[in-house]
């Protein structure tokens, strides 16, 4: 049978906490009591040994982290406006451009993106004690409503820069702790976005690297733990350095969503191999037969091999024993897979072919070298013409990681997006290999020195240079195949809900109810403009941004199709003549508002018994 829903069921974004509690129900259905978790009944099902009854234990405290946990349980009820104007090629394009505060955006795509990112890359402040970060993480009301009553808007209704980004100096008593509670909530909900295939990289340096990677052990399990990668970012020596010490580096910390990622390798230097000999087994190249266990570890790797045409005796070393143990030795020699020197000082060495290599690509190094800050800066400048930031990633850094993580397909997602450096690399990637990757960016309009005419805020800067890099591919003859013209971006802006709010905290009469009751006489708020509601609809129903939308019309009203006619929503005028129709296109599902019926409560009851004699989920709004 058809399933009914009521718009209770979307009004808000997902809980994190129902969603685990929701997990643990299916797998452990008898820890669940009345709709709440019994701690015996977990305890019995897990096994007494590995539950922790209070006392000492390892975990990662500061102030503010019970806050920051509600926080991020605090559902949002914003959605994501659509902005053709600052768009290019909206109705074609595959990427997104989001301008909010990530927080907040995160929670509008948890249901859309729930599990279906495979990479997430962010660069957030690293805490030197000069970052501006230090969100107020509070949108009960709504964020124009909040930010002018704590004044951190001007005027004419402008984010102004103190205030909404404080400066979390070091001898602020919670400096860390400040840090931490803005990253936990964000990374949480990053978890829940990421496909099981997932990866993560976090940017940081020496101020919280320790910090950050406790955090994450927490929220992504230390088994899911991958690479601290080290990134030598500075090109030069720092002579200004107080320690005389130049700091070279910075980190990236990696996690997957599930143990078993891998990164996709580089590929093997085949230089090496060649066929002097003309052996029929093909190119081979020379390796060491020199092991790394020890005496004691290892005593039966310790042995002398003897060349057969010489006589020469070649004792192991004393430190390392062989690589193979004697039998396997011995087939070797008789098979000629082993070179023996000619001088006195030389080894014996493997003869390794290159069609026996069961892998063909090698490890990807834990050191990131010959790609610097100063490449990002550069970049930016000749993209835009002029410096904007101090230390912008370089592209080539951000296509490493999309290389490794994203080789072909997938979605890639930046919530502290700067410049737009994650989607620059993305479009490039994708020109040069022809991938199929899609990338959506979150920037908060964190505003700029206001000595810049031109650029105003930090979005505004991402949004033209993604447009600049994507007239640079256009113009770009050696891609792998043309850039698709009709390829670009969709931008949205985080904003109020479109439909109105119960307030039933509010009523406190039978006047208070009934003022409640007229005001909801539709459920979206007056002069709603359809495109925006069409959206919130489609993200919360858990459809994305970037979904295919065609309006059709059915007997002269409009009518919103969406992947490709798998849902059909009804926000302009109904008539009794198009339910036919409607039920002949076969959806898996109709949305519609309660106001086009015009309280015409038989035709609404009409369209709904049909729907469900049909096996069509129908939901009225």
């Amino acid at each position: 049978m058809a399933k009914e829903k009521t718009d209770a069921d979307i009004a808000a974004s997902p809980n994190p906490a129902d969603l685990k509690r929701e997990a643990l129900k299916q797998v452990l259905p008898e820890a669940i009591s009345e709709g709440k978790v019994d701690i015996e009944a977990l305890k019995r099902a897990l096994g007494e040994d590995f539950v922790i009854d209070g006392g000492e234990r390892y975990r990662l405290d500061w102030v503010g982290k019970s806050e920051a946990y509600k926080v991020l349980q605090t559902p949002t009820t914003a959605t994501l406006r659509p902005r053709r104007d600052q768009s290019v090629n909206f109705d074609t394009a595959s990427h997104v451009f989001i301008e909010g505060e990530n927080l907040e955006s995160l929670k509008v795509l948890q249901k859309a993106y729930f599990g279906k990112v495979k990479l997430i890359y962010i660069d957030p402040p690293y805490n030197t004690g000069n970052d501006n970060f230090v969100y107020p993480d509070r949108f009960q009301e709504s964020k124009e409503d909040y930010l002018k009553r704590v004044n951190e808007l001007d005027d004419d209704g402008a984010l102004m820069r103190e205030g909404f980004f404080r400066k979390n100096s070091r001898e602020s008593g919670h400096y860390h702790s400040n840090w931490l509670s803005m990253m936990l909530p964000r990374l949480y909900i990053a978890r829940n976005l990421l496909h099981e295939q997932g990866v993560i990289f976090v940017s940081c340096d020496d101020n919280e690297v320790y910090n950050l990677r406790c955090l994450m052990n927490e929220i992504f399990g230390e088994e899911n733990f991958v690479a601290q990668l080290v990134w030598k970012a500075r090109k030069f020596t720092d002579t200004r350095a107080v320690t005389n010490v130049s700091t070279d580096h910075e980190y990236l910390l990696c996690y997957s969503r599930q143990s078993e990622f891998s990164f996709y390798g580089l590929d093997r230097d085949e230089s090496k191999f060649s066929n002097p000999d003309e052996d029929p087994r093909g190119p081979w190249m020379s390796r060491s037969m020199l092991g790394l266990a020890t005496r004691e570890q290892r005593p039966n790797l310790y042995y002398s091999i003897v060349d057969p045409d010489s006589g020469r005796e070649f004792p192991a070393p004393e430190d390392r024993g062989w690589r193979y143990s004697k039998n396997r030795m011995k087939t070797m020699i008789q098979e000629g897979r082993v070179l023996f020197p000619k001088s006195e000082s030389g080894r014996p060495r493997e003869k390794k072919f290159r069609s026996e290599m069961q892998q063909d690509r090698i490890s990807f190094p834990s050191i990131i070298q010959n790609v610097h800050t100063s490449d990002g800066t550069a970049e930016v400048r000749e993209l835009l013409g002029q410096q904007i930031f101090d230390f912008p990633k370089p592209v080539e850094l951000l296509k490493t990681l999309v290389q490794q993580a994203l080789p072909e397909e997938g979605i890639a997602l930046d919530f502290f997006a700067g410049s737009g450096t994650t989607m620059e690399a993305v479009l490039r990637q994708n020109a040069e290999d022809n991938g199929n990757r899609r990338c959506i960016l979150v920037q908060l309009p964190e505003p700029l020195d206001t000595d810049n005419v031109e650029f105003s805020d930090i979005a505004q800067v991402a949004r033209t240079r993604i447009r600049a890099v994507i007239e640079d591919l256009k113009a770009t003859d050696d891609l792998a195949s043309p850039f698709p013209e009709d390829e670009g971006f969709k931008a949205y802006t985080l904003a109020p809900s479109n439909f109105k709010q119960w307030r039933g905290e509010a009523i406190e009469s039978a006047d208070d109810l009934a003022e409640q009751v007229k005001l909801f006489m539709s459920a979206e708020k007056d002069g709603a403009d359809t495109e925006a509601v069409l959206y919130e609809l489609l993200l919360k129903l858990g459809y994305e941004l970037t979904a295919s939308v065609e309006t059709i019309e059915v007997n002269s009203h409009p009518v919103h199709s969406v992947d490709e006619g798998r849902l059909l929503l009804l926000l302009e005028g109904f008539a009794e003549s198009m339910i036919e129709p409607l039920i002949e296109r076969k959806p898996e599902q109709i949305v519609a508002l309660d106001s086009i019926f015009e309280d015409s409560d038989p035709l609404k009851s009409n369209l709904s018994l049909q729907c469900r004699d049909a096996d069509i989920r129908f939901v009225c709004i």
